[in-house]
């Protein structure tokens, strides 16, 4: 990362307003593009698009009618826009990666449309509009456009990170080349490529010099990290993970989101290595049925994926699960649907994330037949809602009474004399404590466990015996 950013001439007077939809690497590239306008136009970000000279909408394209939305949002924004004249709109994400020539047509209020890949040439296309909106030669202006994919050139321009609290979300690899029949990442955020391990293991030092205490390693499949070391050797994700634990400071290690493919031994015994790695794996299978798994070509059956879960448990007990399903995929019969309540009754899935299929534009899935009522599908979702709601009330209910290690993270939204953090399987605790505790760890017996969050008290302050394998026990 540079942090020798070129700073531009503004001609904005007013701040940034940025809208995210979608992941969390949607997220973390929205924090690169806030910091990146900042340090380049002094733009910050503003509440409301009233407030802004600068409005984004960093766009993503896995769910169903997300070109609808971001239509329905930039209509609201181009009478925004006639307000004042030098005012800027842009579009990035997948949707614009994948759409972005039909923005550029039916939306002509906006200026820049960028991909995933090249947000850090935002400035450069910003001023570029700006250019071509002042040039009174060019009768149709044009928005300025950029959706190709330079690998990791983007991670080499953008501002060096800064901590916007103690835990920190890091981009290891972008890209997906598993070509699942469904999913549109392949072709919206291009192939896996990973970023170099000094650029990484860098990032997370600079990381950890400002008070980070918790690192989330993010990639659409991390744990296909293949990453090229100085000494031109090959890190995987288990090598990675070995050296973060070494940096001072970095107490807690997450990643997601993961392939079941890719969950190789090295990675399984990284449980039993690495205390510092969460007992909280996110790991999708999308169906507990074969047959669907092989239409969806996801190239793994479900003994495997079980396999993999029992393995990680042997070495972890206590190893929270969650993933990701797809109702209703072209196909999918009762009994198949049945074979996926199985899987997640079977595994004890926590909190997890289930929708319905719908059809992404250039996918295979997509031209396949299905004849299923929406009115079924509607009610398998529910079904396995429900379920997954059960389990996750459950979990957090067996919780009470046990101590956890809670990373204090900010004051409780509840209480003044309270402050809140996250357990390793991501509960939200809140209990009394002072504003002192925030960036420690520290030992909290649960007494409470309500919809969205537990209530506890403070045990101990277990900062001296930080690199304690973590456990759940009871008082």
């Amino acid at each position: 990362m540079s942090g020798n950013l070129e700073s531009h001439n503004t001609p904005f007077a007013g701040g940034l307003y940025l809208i995210t939809y979608g992941c969390q690497m949607n997220e973390y590239d929205s924090e690169k593009m806030a910091s990146l306008l900042e340090k380049t136009y002094g733009l910050e970000l503003v509440d409301e698009p009233e407030k802004a000279d600068v409005v984004l909408m960093n766009t993503c394209s896995v769910r169903e009618k997300a070109q609808e939305k971001v239509f329905s949002e930039l209509g609201r924004w181009e009478k925004w826009k006639k307000q004042k004249s030098n005012r800027i709109i842009g579009v990035g994400g997948c949707v614009a990666s994948q759409e972005g020539e039909v923005i550029r047509q039916r939306a002509p209020s906006v200026d820049v449309i960028f991909g995933p890949q090249t947000l850090h040439r935002l400035p450069a296309m910003i001023d570029e509009a700006l250019r071509l909106r002042g040039d009174d030669s060019i009768k149709k202006k044009r928005a300025v456009i950029d959706i190709s994919f330079p690998e990791i050139e983007k991670f080499d321009n953008l501002p060096e990170p800064e901590v916007n609290g103690v835990s920190a979300m890091v981009s290891v690899m972008e890209g997906c080349s598993k070509y699942c029949t469904f999913c549109v990442v392949p072709y919206t955020r291009g192939e896996e490529v990973s970023r170099p391990f000094e650029d990484v293991m860098r990032e997370i030092r600079t990381l950890a010099s400002q008070g980070v205490r918790e690192v989330n390693l993010l990639g659409q499949n991390v744990n296909a990290y293949r990453g090229v070391m100085a000494d031109g050797e090959i890190a995987d994700l288990a090598v990675l993970m070995h050296a973060i634990r070494t940096i001072d400071g970095i107490d807690r290690i997450r990643f997601t989101t993961s392939h079941p493919n890719e969950m190789t031994q090295s990675i399984i015994d990284c449980y039993a290595e690495i205390p510092e790695l969460v007992s909280h794996l996110h790991l999708p299978i999308q169906s507990g049925s074969d047959r669907v798994l092989a239409l969806m070509k996801r190239n793994h059956m479900a003994i495997e994926y079980k396999s993999t879960i029992r393995k990680i448990r042997k070495l972890r007990p206590n190893l929270s699960l969650s993933g990701d399903f797809i109702i209703g995929f072209p196909g999918e019969t009762c009994d198949d649907f049945k074979e996926t309540l199985k899987l997640v009754e079977e595994l004890e899935y926590d909190r997890s994330f289930s929708f319905i299929y719908s059809p992404r534009p250039g996918t295979p899935a997509a031209s396949l037949p299905d004849e299923e009522s929406m009115e079924k599908k509607k009610r398998r979702l529910y079904a396995l809602q429900e379920l997954l709601n059960k389990q996750t009330q459950a979990i957090s209910e067996g919780m009470v009474g046990t101590v956890q290690r809670v990373l204090v993270e900010r004051l409780s939204r509840n209480s003044f004399t309270e402050v809140a953090g996250r357990t390793e399987n991501n509960r939200v605790v809140n209990f009394e404590g002072s504003p002192e505790l925030i960036g420690q760890f520290v030992d909290v017996e649960i007494l409470e466990a309500f919809a969205n969050s537990l209530r506890g008290k403070v045990v101990a302050t277990p900062e001296a015996d930080r690199h304690v394998a973590p456990q759940f026990y009871a008082l």
